[in-house]
Formats: structure tokens, C-alpha cells, sequence
């Protein structure tokens, strides 16, 4: 018993201190598309799920379209019926790889790396570069980045008529603390 009680402390204390995947439940994307002279076009989504691969240097984020909300209830749902068609593609995908990243020696500061691959929203897939940075606090990592999308290359038709009041260009923020 003495033995199976030693072995099981010293497995639990070595996963502990060489944890693999991080994740979280409740990350969080807020994008804005606002152009000068009209309503603000911004949204938030706090339910983004995300999975870090430490030993192979994987990221994967997930999220649910419907999940983003806005100030005015017409705008979520133009959003979701008119231009991102949230029930025939209801999630967004990223799925990326880092480089140079040790766990082990975050700076207190944080440190920038790219992270590259692939991002699949309103069923179209993109290949995409960003920076993010990583800082580790406590227990946590967190990880933000910001960037930029274009709304042509997911497919995403915004009517002619709105067109002057919605940039094409979509500011992007990601802010996640995995666990």
C-alpha cells in the first residue's frame, strides 16, 4: 500500500509540473467593423473554447457565431440571419501551430511569437499569420493577439446599401486564459 501510495504522488506530481494542454471554456473574440460617421459595429464573445498543445505546439479556438453579442438586439440579428448565415455555418475554426515557445521561461512581460494556420469562418477556410502574445500568470497562460480580417475573403456579402456604413475590414481581438 506504502509502495501504490508513492507511485501514485510522484505521477500526479510529474503531470502537474509537465502539463501538456491547457485549455479554457470562456475565452474571449471581440471584433469591430465600425466606420466613422455611423453606429458602432462591434461585437463580444466570451465563450470561445480553446486548447493549447505545449509538447507539439498546437493552438485550436472554437467558437459558436451565435455566441456574439452587440448593444442593439436587430444588429445580432442581422448579423447572424443576413450576413454570417449562423445556422448553415454555425462555428468558427482556427487551428495553428507556434515555434520557440517554452513554457518554462515566459518572461514576467510576456513574449510575441507568430502563430500560423488556418482559420475557417462562414465555410471558407484562410491561411493566416499572427502575432500572439504569451504571458504566463500564476497557473494561467494567457495569450491576445489582435488582427485583421477581410470580410471578402470568408464570402460574407454585406448589402450594397450598408456596405458605406460597415468596413470591409474587420479589427479582430482575442484574449484567452488557458488553464
Amino acid at each position: 500500500m506504502k509502495k501504490f501510495t508513492s507511485i501514485l504522488l510522484l505521477l500526479i506530481s510529474c503531470f502537474s509540473l509537465a502539463q501538456e494542454k491547457w485549455t479554457t471554456q470562456s475565452g474571449s473574440v471581440s471584433f469591430e467593423a465600425s466606420v466613422p460617421l455611423f453606429e458602432e459595429v462591434r461585437a463580444i464573445n466570451n465563450s470561445v473554447k480553446c486548447v493549447l498543445n505545449s509538447e507539439d505546439k498546437t493552438i485550436v479556438c472554437v467558437l459558436k457565431i451565435k455566441d456574439f453579442h452587440f448593444k442593439r438586439e436587430l444588429m445580432e440579428t442581422h448579423f447572424n440571419e443576413i450576413y454570417m448565415e449562423s445556422d448553415t455555418y454555425p462555428k468558427a475554426i482556427f487551428k495553428g501551430t507556434f515555434t520557440n515557445l517554452d513554457l518554462t521561461k515566459i518572461p514576467s512581460e510576456g513574449i510575441t511569437l507568430p502563430i500560423n494556420g488556418n482559420i475557417k469562418i462562414h465555410g471558407v477556410t484562410q491561411s493566416i499569420s499572427l502575432k500572439g502574445k504569451f504571458k504566463k500568470i500564476d497557473n494561467t497562460i494567457q495569450i491576445t493577439a489582435d488582427f485583421e480580417l477581410d470580410t471578402d475573403d470568408f464570402k460574407i456579402k454585406i448589402p450594397s446599401i450598408i456596405l458605406p456604413k460597415i468596413s470591409k475590414k474587420v479589427k479582430t481581438h482575442i484574449d484567452l486564459i488557458l488553464e
